[in-house]
């Protein structure tokens, strides 16, 4: 295929639709209303559609994967955002160093699962 993709926005679900909406704009995202049913949060060019559905299984299986230049200065404005004081069922886990690079995990208030992460520098080996 010679096409070239210009971005790529996944579907997430919201067991609480207005909660979810007032979490991701707290979160940072930029809030477009689509109507009374779906959202699109934006940040840079990265972007995600937010639906006013929940079907358990699925968001409980549901993971997004964002990569940020620098993990824990993420963490630290994570944790000044305090989140998990502000919205019922919202975790953060701290930083984890890996052998790939480090990240952090947040729990959304419906359940899914973001991982934060900062990927090692390869170095060329000569």
């Amino acid at each position: 295929m010679n096409q070239r993709a210009t971005s790529i926005r996944p579907f997430i679900g919201a067991k609480d639709f207005e909660i979810s909406r007032s979490f991701y704009c707290d979160l940072g995202f930029e809030k477009t209303t689509l109507g009374t049913q779906m959202s699109v949060f934006k940040t840079g060019n990265l972007a995600f559609y937010l639906q006013n559905a929940y079907v358990k299984d699925w968001i409980d299986k549901s993971m997004v994967f964002m990569d940020v230049d620098d993990v824990d200065r993420y963490y630290t404005e994570l944790l000044a955002l305090d989140l998990p004081g502000k919205y019922q069922n919202v975790k953060l886990v701290p930083v984890r160093n890996e052998e790939w690079g480090s990240e952090c995990v947040l729990h959304d208030p419906s359940g899914i699962l973001w991982h934060f992460r900062t990927f090692k520098k390869l170095t060329a080996v000569v």
